[in-house]
């Protein structure tokens, strides 16, 4: 595709940006989701081409999954639970390790309409990246119904996603 035919990553949605930008820096992104249920996969997949850079994601909903699937562990979802920026991390690690790639971003919240506990309301979600030179994580709190607060943190993870690629230096020329 011609420079002039490209979309630009700054206005392009955040699943082609991303794309753009995992492949112009020769990185690969594994997923670990649980809220999102594969909505972020989804989105990436949704993208020709994706997967010169997706290697893939692991769906870790239930607490056993997190642990055996990405390896969070048993203490963590003992100590801070499955909604945690504790979980979230090793959630964005395991999924890095498990897959072999350079980034790892998860996400696991509470959609709703239920599920609210005491500090943890409906809608809180905890997103992560793991890289070799970075670890992040960020919490948000909506105030949508289940497939609004799972569709924004699809959009807060991309977003992260892109934030984290976008403040790499380019490959050397």
């Amino acid at each position: 595709m011609a420079d002039k035919d490209r979309p630009d990553a700054a206005s392009a949605p955040l699943e082609i940006a991303v794309g753009q930008l995992l492949l112009e820096r020769r990185l690969t992104l594994a997923l670990a989701e649980s809220c999102t249920g594969g909505l972020i996969g989804h989105r990436i997949t949704n993208v020709p081409g994706s997967s010169d850079y997706f290697l893939g994601g692991i769906i870790s909903y239930a607490n056993d999954a997190k642990e055996r699937l990405v390896g969070v562990s048993h203490e963590t979802l003992l100590s801070f639970g499955a909604v945690s920026e504790q979980t979230a991390r090793e959630m964005a690690r395991g999924a890095r390790r498990a897959l072999g790639t350079d980034i790892g971003v998860s996400v696991t919240g509470i959609a709703g309409p239920g599920g609210a506990m005491p500090g943890k309301p409906v809608g809180l979600t905890w997103i992560a990246l793991s890289a070799h030179d970075a670890e992040e994580a960020r919490h948000f709190i909506w105030s949508g119904d289940r497939e609004a607060n799972k569709a924004q943190s699809a959009e807060a993870a991309l977003a992260l996603l892109a934030g984290y690629l976008r403040g790499l230096a380019g490959p050397s020329a």
